[in-house]
């Protein structure tokens, strides 16, 4: 017995778009692109690109900000703040807290964050505490320190010296936001207890991206606890912690309100950042032209530093993140 086959109709492809419906179709997917987009590309230009444009124009002259631009100085301001030692104390303050908080915030916040992944009571509590800081006001945070960590006056100590003494330890007192040996520690510890509460909300973040049947198959294997978290949990969170770091060495190099409001600068100069720094002389002392050298020389830093960390620290991050069409 024979089977008969019968070829059905051919499947034609449709006529190919034309030339002008394909032109239409661009012109309408850029108007969208343009549409939408647009609005962001213009707050962009007006609050970032055109104020580090005036600043570095308004660096070249000898200005205070008022009437015309008629002294023109060339690098001038540039030698003069590249050759001033408060700001090179500004300088090495801010890599001083850029270092601290990396080899000091990051280890805590890991170590927190692994300790409150863990199933117990009261963990949601625990998380509102620890974040409590970090949302409040700088300036309110700045002016409840100054006042707990008052030098003494009149006889009388500051809440926290008082509570050092009412427990035995006086002898502990020191000059906190007044002696230069110590009130950088003490600017840093506050910035610890302030933005540490983010940092372990950032880790515990990236611990729910970490598969329990991991930590599952490692104890099945005998791994304790810390190995686990040495060899799974951790390099895990590899890209959350080089996110935090970013965001963290950003932070340091622009750090202004919490210094400003405690110490100003002071004492004696020492406790400078760049930010300090440049508003001091850009609008306190009305060298408007000074301190926008300054706020380049901030933004040239920060930029340079950020492609660096971009480049060499989130490369294997971001590869992958954008794919492109295969011809």
């Amino acid at each position: 017995m024979s089977s008969l086959t019968q070829a059905g109709p051919a499947v034609s492809a449709g006529p190919a778009p034309s030339p002008a419906r394909k032109r239409r179709g661009s012109g309408r997917k850029w108007a969208e692109i343009g549409l939408f987009s647009g609005p962001a590309i213009l707050v962009y230009i007006g609050f970032v690109f055109l104020p580090v444009a005036l600043a570095a124009y308004y660096s070249f002259f000898n200005w205070n900000g008022l009437g015309p631009l008629e002294r023109f100085i060339g690098f001038d301001n540039y030698t003069r703040v590249l050759t001033d030692p408060v700001f090179h104390t500004a300088l090495r303050n801010n890599f001083f807290v850029v270092g601290a908080s990396l080899l000091v915030q990051g280890p805590l916040a890991i170590g927190v964050a692994l300790l409150l992944n863990r199933k117990m009571k009261g963990r949601g509590l625990v998380r509102l505490l620890i974040f409590i800081p970090y949302i409040l006001s700088e300036v309110i945070a700045g002016v409840a320190f100054k006042l707990i960590l008052q030098a003494p006056a009149g006889g009388s100590y500051g809440p926290f010296d008082t509570v050092l003494n009412a427990v035995g330890l006086g002898e502990l007192r020191q000059l906190w936001l007044a002696d230069q040996k110590v009130v950088m520690w003490t600017i840093f510890a506050i910035l610890t207890w302030k933005y540490l509460g983010f940092a372990i909300i950032i880790m515990l973040a990236g611990l729910q991206g970490v598969p329990e049947e991991l930590s599952e198959a490692a104890a099945i294997d005998g791994a304790g606890w810390w190995q686990t978290q040495r060899y799974i949990t951790i390099p895990l969170l590899g890209p959350t912690i080089r996110v935090w770091a970013f965001l963290s060495i950003i932070g340091s190099l622009q750090l202004f309100d919490m210094v400003w409001i405690m110490t100003g600068g002071g004492p004696a100069n020492s406790t400078h950042t760049m930010a300090t720094y440049m508003v001091l002389f850009g609008l306190n002392r009305q060298q408007v032209g000074f301190g926008s050298a300054v706020a380049v020389i901030l933004f040239i830093i920060s930029l340079v530093i950020a492609l660096l960390y971009q480049r060499f620290a989130l490369r294997r991050d971001l590869e992958g993140s954008l794919t492109g069409r295969e011809g």
